[in-house]
């Protein structure tokens, strides 16, 4: 089937419900170990710690979360999309607030559980709220347009933002709060590599005897064009079809599983692709 976009409300509820276990990551995990997820997060709880210990008083988390969210909202307002602007701005300000109302907790006193717990939960709201169309903010704006840009993938450009942040969280707070938060940040990022699979790339050699049928499914399920090999089957020395293609991550499972419904006897190879140039069809943000 072609790709159809969600409803707003539903949409609307991903994200907050994103949102809302984002929250909960930096409330229950990051704020008990003291830990800086990166991005414009740990540098908000980063600038609010600092006025906690070298100037005597704690200002809200929202403050700065909010406001340095509005820059980079309003270029990706301009360059990526308006409603991934408007709905991630819907995230961030849910995320900010509930991290300032909710009460205090923890669920474990060990920093490396905290660490390692606390990115998982952190990547799977980042994956709730991309899988709506929206971003949690922050540095994810500016690697998602430059993924846009560039076709690479977003994730690893998110990690090396971070390492600026985390020196200076280092020399101010001690190393090992800021090698425990490089755990935390790795895991978060493992965890939307597994969850959310836009930016990366897979190759599709599909050997079939209906090769129209085929590309027609790909064509009106990702909007990517095809290449047609024609061939021999060498074991019963018959002419086969091959197709090659590469579609986004997210794209894959969906093809494969329309193919082999077409199709059963068609022998489909998939490779992962590190690196692609030329033209490569991405489906727009809105």
């Amino acid at each position: 089937m072609p790709y159809r976009q969600r409803p707003l409300w539903r949409r609307a509820l991903l994200i907050v419900a994103g949102a809302t276990l984002y929250a909960l990551g930096i409330v229950g995990f990051a704020r008990p170990a003291g830990l800086f997820p990166g991005g414009f997060t740990g540098l908000s709880l980063l600038i609010q710690q600092i006025c906690q210990r070298y100037l005597g008083f704690t200002p809200p988390y929202s403050l700065f979360s909010l406001s340095l969210n509005f820059i980079a909202a309003a270029v990706c307002f301009r360059y990526i999309g308006k409603r991934f602007a408007l709905f991630s701005m819907l995230a961030v300000t849910v995320s900010s607030v509930l991290t300032d109302v909710l009460p205090a907790f923890s669920l474990a006193s060990d920093p490396l559980l905290n660490s390692v717990f606390g990115g998982l939960v952190n990547g799977l709201a980042i994956s709730l709220c991309l899988r709506a169309d929206a971003s949690t903010g922050g540095t994810d704006f500016i690697s998602i347009y430059l993924a846009e840009k560039s076709g690479r993938d977003a994730f690893n450009i998110i990690l090396a933002g971070n390492v600026i942040m985390l020196s200076a969280a280092g020399v101010l707070f001690g190393w090992e709060r800021a090698l425990y938060s490089m755990i935390f940040q790795f895991c978060t990022t493992q965890a939307l590599h597994t969850l959310f699979r836009r930016y990366q790339h897979r190759t599709l050699w599909i050997v079939t005897d209906k090769p129209d049928v085929v590309y027609g499914i790909i064509r009106d399920a990702t909007h990517h064009g095809a290449t047609l090999f024609q061939g021999t089957g060498l074991y019963l020395n018959q002419p086969r079809s091959m197709i090659y293609t590469v579609l986004s991550g997210d794209d894959i499972r969906r093809v494969v599983r329309d193919v082999r419904e077409a199709d059963p006897h068609a022998f489909i190879n998939t490779q992962r692709t590190d690196s692609l140039t030329g033209r490569f069809y991405r489906r727009p943000q809105d």
